[in-house]
């Protein structure tokens, strides 16, 4: 639901958020509210997303233009394929979702310093994992789990939040593995909300912020595929 103009203020406790069309470029919204499952289900289905850091009040977002992979489109550089083609890795779905989202905050990313994913965020997102909204996407070597990411799934959309690698190429594999499986399953794209080269590198495009939100209109149309995925399964095939 939606107020019907768009204007930058706090979240009273009502879940009516601003319509992302008329929100600037640089997309923030809102501020404030909370991170129960309702209003943060609500906000991902209108094409909101919270980001924030600790200090910072609750911080709502929509930005223009967005960051989409279509499934099918997934890009694979030489060397990429040279590592899926030595089978090191194990990709499995949902087994330990946890640990996917504690690795996701803390691991170090290359130019960026301490982490939006927070203990409330992170207790935010275990809850939508236990209702099968939430999902993990797990690299294994030896067992040991070495890479992976984290998401929701509603319709026929998945919502990328965030990845993690300890070792080359893990989160690439996990997101890849992804992307095959949902392209099986018929989904019409990955929000990877905001762009960066990496995720350019392997396929994502910037769409604009209204073509995002009708599409996502269409795909939250379309059955979900609610519940645990751990019988969803993945292994690399030319």
């Amino acid at each position: 639901m939606f107020e019907d103009n768009y204007s930058i203020g706090p979240l009273g406790r009502s879940h009516i958020f601003p319509n992302p069309r008329y929100a600037a470029d640089e997309g923030l919204l809102a501020f404030g509210g909370d991170l129960s499952p309702n209003r943060l289900l609500k906000a991902y289905r209108k094409g909101i997303f919270p980001w924030y850091n600790a200090d910072d009040p609750i911080l709502w977002w929509s930005p223009n233009p967005r960051l989409v992979l279509y499934p099918e489109e997934f890009k694979m550089s030489k060397s990429f394929r040279r590592t899926l083609r030595k089978n090191r890795f194990e990709v499995k779905f949902d087994q330990k979702f946890d640990a996917v989202i504690e690795y996701c905050s803390r691991v170090p990313r290359k130019g960026q310093e301490g982490t939006w994913i927070i203990d409330e965020v992170q207790e935010a997102y275990k809850e939508l994992f236990s209702m099968g909204f939430a999902h993990s996407i797990e690299v294994y070597e030896n067992n040991d789990l070495v890479g992976g990411l984290y998401g929701l799934a509603m319709g026929r959309a998945f919502f990328g939040e965030s990845m993690f690698s300890l070792k080359s190429d893990t989160s690439k594999i996990a997101f890849k593995a992804l992307s095959d499986v949902l392209s099986l399953r018929g989904y019409d794209f990955i929000d990877c909300q905001v762009s960066n080269n990496h995720l350019l590198s392997m396929g994502a495009v910037e769409i604009s912020r209204d073509r995002f939100l009708d599409e996502l209109d269409e795909a939250l149309l379309k059955s979900s595929d609610l519940g645990s995925w751990r019988e969803f399964s993945w292994e690399y095939k030319e």
